[in-house]
């Protein structure tokens, strides 16, 4: 009888594919991945994509239903504004100043906030007292008022509310950098690193930045969705992108004196800021299930 050998030990999965295992065994963070890739796309080849130009006019089509009610024309797949502009193409063309303004306000943030939270941890003392107190203060106020108050400050405008956003979600970065900082320069390496020369510096970049980076990649994920959410509020308040962008918030500021007749000019926006929001928060849930050793399955 010919002897049975033992089966080669399988290799364990690279960190990428543990992370995907974790990460797919939430469906519904699965479906925001999805969704948070088809709007991307969509921004992307906006151009492309939409069936009319943003601010094209039609004399002959004000406030046209969407195509499958009566009245409606598959010209118009989702129906006219006021001034008979294409609701689809204005939600397409949205969707890149929608996401560039989320995605914009999370760099500016996070890139501010792990250079105040490092600076924070390592330097201890009046300058963390002097940094997390303005961040307390921040943090007192309502989000929105404060961005309103930023934005009357600096004037209305698409770049004006970026900043306001960003300034307004800063502390959440500082505090979860400085949080981490403080856990980790306590470990092993970090005091190995120290005794061995390394300066302040590369403590911070090298040493223990690239381990505090799960709990940001995480807020980052779940604050776009934020930063959107105020943007659309600065919009309709007409605080933020100004008319005639196609911001959906702005979109919903245009349509007010329209929600009684036309249904359509509010709906569609409100849902593009609805599964925007939605999709990034169940992104953000995955993200933490994979990221945080505690919570994966």
């Amino acid at each position: 009888m010919s002897a049975v050998l033992p089966s080669a030990p399988t290799a364990p999965p690279g960190p990428f594919r543990e992370f995907w295992i974790a990460f797919s065994a939430n469906k519904g963070a699965v479906a925001g991945l999805a969704i948070v890739t088809f709007l991307l796309l969509l921004a992307l080849f906006a151009p492309w994509v939409a069936p009319h130009a943003p601010d094209a006019t039609n004399s002959a089509a004000f406030l046209k239903p969407p195509a499958w009610q009566e009245g409606g024309s598959s010209q118009f797949l989702l129906g006219t504004d006021a001034i008979g502009r294409d609701i689809l193409s204005r939600l397409i063309f949205g969707s890149r100043l929608s996401l560039s303004i989320g995605i914009a306000v999370v760099l500016i943030a996070v890139a501010v906030g792990i250079a105040l939270g490092l600076v924070a941890g390592f330097a201890r003392g009046i300058t963390e007292i002097a940094i997390m107190r303005f961040m307390d203060i921040l943090l007192t106020l309502p989000s929105l008022l404060l961005a309103i108050v930023i934005v009357a400050i600096l004037g209305p405008g698409l770049v004006n509310a970026m900043l306001a956003v960003a300034v307004v979600v800063l502390p959440h970065y500082v505090r979860i950098t400085r949080a981490a900082v403080i856990a980790e320069t306590s470990r092993d390496y970090v005091t190995a690193a120290r005794v061995s020369g390394a300066g302040t510096l590369r403590l911070m970049f090298s040493e223990v930045l690239p381990n505090c980076a799960a709990p940001l990649i995480v807020q980052a994920s779940l604050g776009v969705s934020t930063a959107i959410l105020d943007a659309a509020a600065l919009g309709f308040l007409g605080l933020g992108a100004q008319p005639p962008s196609p911001e959906w918030g702005t979109m919903l500021a245009d349509a007010r004196e329209f929600v009684l007749r036309a249904w359509w000019v509010v709906t569609f926006p409100g849902l593009m800021i609805l599964l925007a929001v939605l999709a990034f928060n169940l992104l953000g849930d995955g993200l933490r299930d994979a990221l945080d050793p505690k919570l994966k399955r």
